[in-house]
């Protein structure tokens, strides 16, 4: 019989190392398009707050990867799949990754090269990148607390999928998205660009439907979780929704 101590730690499993080596191909890939769509929309390398959104997008991989190594490696795995994925999910999804990781990013490279905005204060610049090194914190937190944090939505059966009830989910029961909103609605300030604002409000309603409809899937087949959604009411905004 395999006791505890015979079973090798998660990182050393073939499935759940392949998952964490295809994650992390998938957020270095990630971070070099950002970084190339930015400053080959804006044409110049010397943009400083471009330097701070990119600056703070790694800090949060970092700090995230940093606790999930050493608490739940297989969270990162689950993360680098794909299977499963509903079909609205892929339609909400994809429209989102669209949205978030190229037009909200085309439109501020853009504006800084053209000027669509003009000149804005520093401290909104400031206030830009707090909001969103709050927004990426909020997500790494619901994250780091939930070890069934897909990148997908599905219910993951063959890893015993629990409801989670801790951390931020005692507040509202989607705390990943608010952050990923925040994100969505700090990076044009934090870019200086008001146009990019538009794909930064789709981005972040497309999340909201993309919440409605996975609070759907959940109280549908993940047992426990109606009664979840009794005890805690509000699924992104406490008293409101």
């Amino acid at each position: 019989m395999e006791t505890k101590a015979d079973i090798p730690p998660a990182e050393n499993r073939p499935d759940v190392a392949a998952g964490i080596a295809a994650r992390f191909r998938q957020v270095v890939f990630l971070l070099a398009f950002q970084a190339i769509i930015l400053f080959a929309s804006s044409g110049r390398l010397n943009w400083t707050w471009a330097w701070v959104f990119l600056g703070i997008y790694i800090a949060g991989v970092l700090i995230n990867a940093f606790f999930m190594l050493r608490t739940s490696p297989e969270t990162i795995a689950e993360r680098g799949r794909t299977k499963d994925m509903k079909d609205w999910d892929k339609v909400i999804g994809g429209l989102w990754s669209l949205t978030h990781f190229v037009a909200l990013l085309v439109v501020s490279g853009l504006d800084e090269r053209f000027g669509w905005t003009g000149e804005i204060g520093a401290a909104w610049h400031v206030a830009g990148a707090i909001l969103f090194a709050i927004g990426s914190g909020l997500f790494g937190w619901a994250m780091i607390t939930n070890a069934y944090f897909s990148a997908v939505v599905r219910i993951q059966s063959d890893r015993g999928q629990t409801v989670c009830r801790s951390g931020p989910y005692q507040f509202v029961r989607h705390p990943g998205y608010v952050g990923a909103n925040l994100q969505s609605l700090s990076i044009p300030l934090l870019l200086g660009s008001l146009w990019a604002l538009i794909p930064g409000i789709i981005a972040a309603a497309l999340m909201i439907t993309r919440a409605f409809l996975e609070d759907r899937t959940l109280q549908a087949e993940l047992p426990g979780y109606d009664e979840y959604a009794q005890q805690v009411r509000y699924r992104l905004i406490p008293g409101i929704w």
